[in-house]
């Protein structure tokens, strides 16, 4: 089992960075994965999408090639937003139009949002509404929303609320053992080939 963790915040240094490391090390220290690698767009901007990137162009195939390698080769995702201003980053939602269903279709993904206050949910839902209709990823229903962020999951034990950091902990890696779950069973879906349609490659 191999999960790719998108960090999608534009920052460096980020709290998205801090949550998608502590996913990454469950995930290695887990019986279940047997990859667990980061994709960040911090340091990694990406053009923005227009429609030459349909057209087999040899410039967008050089820049895309990484991602689509990675992606698709990866049996589950998670995805994990940061909240600017109730959105989620333009980064992010520019990496999902140059996402396909060749690489993230028909997979889980986990979705993560991160706040520093009590918001998180409007990226979850932005994300549920309009990121997956042609690249057909497969969103769970179960998602985390990281409040307070800077007060957990933090190296240094003085640095977390005892009580959050605890209940986050054991959230997540609850939520990323169903994601396993999920992800073995889209895999028989994938190899029956009834995903590969050419009349209706985009969705409705």
């Amino acid at each position: 089992m191999k999960i790719t963790i998108i960090s999608g915040s534009h920052r460096n240094p980020s709290q998205s960075i801090k949550v998608a490391r502590h996913i990454r090390q469950v995930l290695q220290d887990s019986d279940y994965c047997d990859a667990a690698e980061i994709f960040s767009l911090a340091g990694n901007p990406l053009p923005l999408w227009y429609q030459r990137i349909w057209e087999d162009e040899p410039e967008w195939e050089e820049i895309l090639q990484p991602m689509r390698s990675l992606f698709g080769s990866s049996d589950a995702f998670v995805v994990v937003s940061p909240e600017w201003h109730g959105q989620v980053p333009a980064g992010l939602k520019n990496l999902l139009l140059l996402c396909s269903k060749n690489e993230v279709g028909h997979k889980p993904a986990l979705i993560v949002t991160v706040s520093s206050g009590d918001g998180g949910a409007y990226p979850v839902a932005e994300l549920r509404m309009s990121s997956y209709k042609n690249n057909r990823i497969c969103y769970i229903p179960e998602q985390i929303i990281v409040r307070h962020v800077e007060g957990i999951l933090n190296e240094d034990p003085a640095d977390n609320n005892t009580d959050a950091d605890a209940y986050f902990r054991e959230r997540i890696a609850w939520a990323l053992t169903l994601l396993d779950h999920y992800a073995l069973a889209l895999k028989p879906i994938r190899a029956s080939g009834i995903t590969q349609h050419k009349k209706f490659s985009n969705g409705m």
